[in-house]
């Protein structure tokens, strides 16, 4: 392959992932928003059935349903903007490493929640995934060790900075376990999805 070739599939392979990235988080939004349109309709009644209540072991299921509902238009517009900017810089790693981060983060953020929510407590919202994501980008550039992605993790924590005080309860009716679970999930996440640690680990050999 030539040298002005190689650039240029450089730049088409961005272009790809990025445009891959921007219609999936759009796809994202607009179901989140579908959902909430459908709840709407029924007088909020998803809320409850897909929502996770506190200390119900019937209920764990709703661990990865709860993250789809909102309790209100509002609550789900706050969430829109941040979970669009950090969703798009993660699936800009694939959608494999967005699943990953996004499902460890809502076991972790749904688990904290479930454990240490008041009982009768019924838990909605994407809250817990978006601060997995926030804390996955943060936390990511110690385990690879890519001066890029450490750059990158301290910007985010600049710009995003404000969120981090949502892990601790300053505001009633704000799920601060969820919200601790999830920043704790996408640390984990980080160290569990590094390419460094898979590396690490090297074949697996039976005994």
């Amino acid at each position: 392959m030539s040298t002005d070739q190689q650039p240029r599939t450089v730049r088409s392979e961005r272009f790809a992932s990025t445009r891959t990235a921007a219609v999936g988080i759009g796809g994202i939004t607009a179901g989140l928003y579908g959902v909430e349109l459908a709840d709407a309709g029924s007088s909020h009644s998803l809320d409850g059935d897909l929502g996770l209540h506190a200390h119900q072991f019937s209920d764990l299921w709703a661990i990865f349903t709860s993250p789809l509902v909102h309790a209100s238009w509002g609550h789900l517009i706050g969430n829109t903007v941040p979970l669009v900017l950090l969703g798009f810089i993660v699936l800009l790693e694939g959608w494999r490493r967005f699943l990953g981060v996004a499902a460890i983060g809502a076991v972790a953020a749904g688990l904290s929640a479930w454990l240490f929510s008041p009982a009768h407590t019924v838990t909605v919202g994407a809250s817990g995934v978006i601060f997995a994501l926030l804390t996955y980008l943060i936390a990511r550039g110690i385990y690879t060790r890519r001066i890029g992605q450490i750059v990158g993790g301290v910007i985010i924590a600049i710009a995003f900075g404000s969120l981090v005080w949502g892990v601790l309860p300053t505001s009633s009716g704000v799920s601060w376990q969820a919200h601790l679970g999830g920043a704790v999930g996408g640390v984990l996440a980080a160290w569990m999805l590094s390419e460094r640690r898979v590396r690490n680990q090297g074949p697996t050999s039976v005994h």
